[in-house]
């Protein structure tokens, strides 16, 4: 595995360092310093458009598609950039779920036609989609689901809910995985469809989570309608494009979300100096096993991505992936409430602004109401986008070889 960048990334990382030093005020300190999340809500939209402006959104993606034809490895170099910078890469959860995930799943299974119609229009900000997949009944067991679609004529219809649907309120459209077809075995009876939200028979409800914040939400379908070929994949494929998107999700996350953790980590490491518990050795072995441990999913993340580039599949690796990063950031969330101790119980300073994994960079490293928001969101990162247990399920049966954990009712 060759670490050193190839010269044609350090000319765009070159290249990106121009971008900023020409785009971002005097002074700047990161979004995380922003003095109210209204603020750095309003800066991350407007620093959004720049970015698109600039050519820095889908950079991987073919120009006819509103990309740039570039590689994973100037993705990766370009969010460091932004995390050193104290920059967000796009505007969360809706790049996440949109640009991330749903894009490259229409790059690899979508039509021409879908391809060229909302490829386009998820960099310019014009489409925003989030994911429907889990259920109140399907969680875990994402082949259980049960919002089902019928084709009438040139349309299909949907009826059903979803949940923990992130950033629904907000969306102008879902990608959901709905049942077409009863009879047929459960992995093989799901179509992916494509479902505009603004429209009769579709109803957003927001749920406040414990964080204080109303990023998940319940979608019902009652009669909800999109285009017959608005379904990417054939029907029954339902499973294998879903899969495929999840595989997006944590390959490119494989190799950027060490860069987020090791900026929280710095901003950690500040906070012990600044309490004076850096000089305890208890606190000194458990700073320096979580600095081994970004390293180490660094070039985890460095190995997944070379072998998808050189036309590899992720599989079993993005199981991997998932399970270390989730359990590492409850560890060291963990730690940073201690560190804290009893002066961290009075919440001060500004809440995290981002809704998932670290706070913003540049955060201040002394706020502990950002680590408290932090800290509840990383235990949801055990349960989302596959738990901890079905993730140590995946590697002992089809990686170790070890027996089928036995199903209730077989």
């Amino acid at each position: 595995m060759d670490l050193d960048y190839p010269p044609q990334v350090q000319e765009f990382r070159a290249e990106v360092r121009a971008v900023l030093a020409e785009e971002l005020p005097d002074g700047w300190e990161g979004t995380g310093a922003i003095p109210s999340a209204d603020e750095t809500r309003a800066f991350v939209r407007a620093w959004r458009r720049t970015m698109y402006r600039r050519g820095l959104l889908g950079v991987a993606w073919p120009a006819e598609y509103g990309g740039r034809g570039l590689t994973m490895i100037h993705q990766v170099a370009l969010v460091e950039e932004l995390t050193k910078a104290g920059l967000p890469f796009g505007e969360q959860p809706a790049d996440a779920t949109g640009v991330k995930m749903l894009g490259n799943t229409l790059l690899r299974f979508g039509t021409e036609e879908q391809k060229r119609t909302i490829l386009p229009a998820l960099l310019s900000g014009e489409q925003r989609w989030c994911q429907g997949f889990s259920e109140p009944g399907a969680g875990s067991d994402l082949a259980s689901v049960n919002t089902r679609a019928r084709l009438e004529g040139e349309e299909w219809v949907v009826d059903g809910q979803k949940t923990w649907t992130s950033g629904a309120h907000t969306a102008t459209g879902i990608f959901t995985l709905v049942r077409t077809d009863s009879a047929a075995r459960k992995h093989s009876g799901l179509s992916f469809l494509l479902i505009p939200l603004d429209q009769p028979g579709v109803d957003v409800r927001p749920i406040r989570h414990a964080t204080g914040g109303t990023d998940f939400c319940e979608v019902f379908f009652d009669g909800a309608r999109t285009p017959a070929d608005m379904i990417v994949g054939k029907p029954g494929d339902g499973w294998k494009v879903a899969s495929m998107l999840l595989t997006f999700e944590r390959g490119e996350e494989a190799a950027t979300n060490p860069i987020y953790f090791r900026a929280e980590l710095d901003r950690l490491f500040e906070l012990a100096r600044r309490t004076g518990r850096d000089q305890d050795p208890v606190i000194r072995q458990r700073l320096g096993r979580a600095r081994a441990r970004v390293e180490v999913m660094r070039y985890l993340g460095f190995r997944i991505l070379s072998d998808v580039m050189a036309g590899g599949e992720l599989g079993h690796a993005s199981s991997i992936s998932k399970l270390y990063w989730s359990e590492y950031h409850r560890e060291v969330t963990d730690l940073a409430l201690d560190i804290q101790g009893l002066d961290g119980l009075a919440p001060t300073g500004k809440a995290a602004t981002r809704p998932l994994r670290t706070d913003d960079p540049g955060a201040d490293p002394s706020s502990s109401r950002s680590w408290w928001t932090v800290s509840l969101n990383a235990r949801a990162g055990t349960i989302y986008a596959g738990t901890s247990e079905i993730q140590r399920n995946i590697l002992a049966e089809r990686v170790l070889g070890l027996p089928r954990e036995p199903q209730p009712g077989r």
